[in-house]
């Protein structure tokens, strides 16, 4: 189901009701970009501790906005053992433009292009996007409509306000008192922006919102007069439905943070850094204060993505690129539990993804994560009794066997493979850094030592000294295989990085303490007196 500005107010209660009622929700977020084109220090690599990391992503997320959120809302079925309904729902949005608030955003071209090639519908995303705003912009927007300090700016651009003030002065010339008129595509708040600007504007006129649009209708003053003061449709009753219609999405958000059910998503720490950015509060500069933050909003988090990591290993399964092959896995033969797993079955109004696959639609992916997260919890659940002894599932029973994965959440590209939102993060378990030492080669770039390795593996790559480079892959194999393929080599060579032997900042704190010891070894003998 896909639902957009013109559906979402309408949506609210059943979407409470479904959040309310449900076991778990299945999150994935489309961006217009992913990260920011940063020069090379700012790139972010194994090297990164994870508060480095946070830092050099941070500035990408306060570029780029979201497009599209998929939730998938999945809730046992009561009476049925193990079955499960999913409610799947896409919501497009699009930053708030009301009065002060006009926000910027940029676009990557290769996201572009990626959901272009997935069917992305952005006519959806830039015409009929939901609002959205976070807790600073709420309170500016607040002040300024409670304060009455507000001005038309982008929501419905000056050029566009004049043609509908023109057009309704032009009808008002030939109609009768009791005559009215129909602005048609107009909704949302920007039905009540267009209303309060028509009313400061003309002093013989009505405005009514229905359906169909906002209704103007022609008054006599003292009748207008009349109205201001008396009709709850009046000025001053909108400003709490004008807010409520600013907020848009951010009032589902703060839905589901109030029913703390557990989030689930694949590879969702920039979903996270999104959900706090747009809709929470801007990213703090504190790599531990947005963990806190994050475990405040949602105490529990489950990233399939590390669950699945080690259930393929442990299992022996094929090696899978994304969640639509982690999902194909699951369901085949090469499940032992395949069987006997969970029962899914979509909601009416949901049917879409019965039949066709809809790869990297937000909705979709969220099914999949859902089903993904079920399918894997069984299969831990199996593991732990065994087939013959394995208790009645349920969803609490799930979530015991994947209490050691709870707010473990996977981090590409890093010094530590994940991050934990409810204590401290784990010490990393990354293959260890390699030093290169190059002789023979004057002026040597980052750049070239990547493309003498590129054909072996893939490394991080970063300067230490003129001659010296730090080296580190994510893998075990590819540093063994480095030390024994340049073993011996007459120009590069390649060996463990010790600290204490190569860290130039050590290196420079013993020629100095030898320094300082050899002149006072000097001085000591000077300044003995001789026989």
């Amino acid at each position: 189901m896909d639902v957009g500005a013109d559906e979402f107010e309408q949506s609210l209660p059943l979407l409470q009701e479904l959040v309310l009622g449900a076991d778990f929700v299945g999150l994935d977020i489309e961006f217009t970009g992913l990260r920011s084109n940063l020069s090379r220090p700012q790139q972010i690599s194994l090297f990164d501790l994870p508060s480095e990391w946070y830092l050099k992503t941070r500035r990408s997320v306060q570029q780029f906005t979201i497009c599209q959120i998929g939730l998938s809302v999945f809730s046992s079925i009561e009476g049925e053992s193990n079955k499960y309904v999913a409610h799947s729902c896409n919501f497009f949005l699009f930053p708030t433009t009301f009065g002060i608030l006009d926000s910027e955003f940029s676009f990557q071209a290769s996201s572009v292009q990626f959901l272009n090639q997935y069917g992305f519908d952005y006519n959806k995303f830039l015409k009929n996007g939901i609002p959205y705003m976070n807790e600073e912009q709420e309170k500016k927007i607040k002040h300024n409509i409670l304060t009455g300090n507000w001005s038309v700016r982008s929501s419905l651009d000056k050029d566009q306000i004049k043609v509908v003030i023109d057009e309704v002065t032009r009808w008002l010339d030939l109609a009768d008192e009791g005559d009215w008129m129909t602005l048609p595509g107009i909704a949302g708040f920007q039905a009540f922006e267009v209303q309060l600007v028509l009313r400061q504007a003309l002093p013989n006129i009505w405005t009514v919102l229905k359906d169909q649009g906002v209704i103007v209708k022609k008054v006599s003053k003292q009748h207008r007069w009349y109205l201001d003061n008396t009709s709850c449709d009046r000025e001053s009753c909108w400003k709490e439905k004008i807010l409520l219609s600013a907020r848009g999405f951010t009032v589902f958000f703060q839905m589901l943070v109030k029913a703390q059910k557990p989030l689930v998503g694949h590879n969702m720490m920039m979903d996270l850094l999104h959900l706090h950015e747009k809709f929470f509060r801007p990213l703090p500069e504190s790599y531990n204060q947005f963990k806190l933050n994050i475990h405040k909003l949602f105490p529990v988090l489950i990233d399939t993505k590390n669950v699945t990591k080690d259930v393929w290993k442990e299992l022996n399964f094929p090696r899978v690129s994304n969640l639509s092959e982690v999902y194909e896995v699951l369901n085949s033969d090469l499940n032992p539990t395949k069987n006997s797993g969970p029962v899914i079955i979509h909601a009416s109004k949901c049917e879409k993804y019965v039949e066709t696959k809809y790869p990297h639609e937000a909705a979709y992916d969220a099914f999949l994560c859902g089903s993904v997260l079920l399918k894997v919890a069984h299969l831990l659940l199996w593991r732990v009794h065994g087939a013959g002894s394995t208790p009645e599932p349920s969803f609490p029973l799930y979530l015991d066997v994947l209490a050691p994965y709870v707010n473990q959440v996977n981090l590409i590209r890093a010094g530590v493979p994940k991050i934990n939102f409810s204590g401290p993060d784990y010490p990393s378990i990354r293959p260890p850094i390699l030093i290169l030492s190059v002789r023979r080669w004057p002026g040597v770039s980052e750049q070239q030592v990547y493309r003498e390795f590129q054909n072996l593996c893939k490394f991080d790559i970063r300067r230490l000294t003129r001659t010296q480079f730090l080296l580190l892959t994510n893998k075990f194999k590819d540093a063994r295989n480095i030390l024994k393929e340049y073993r011996g080599h007459p120009t590069l060579q390649v060996s463990l990085y010790r600290y204490w032997r190569h860290s130039p900042n050590v290196n420079c704190l013993l020629q100095v303490c030898g320094i300082v010891t050899t002149w006072a070894l000097l001085m000591f003998l000077v300044g003995r007196p001789g026989p």
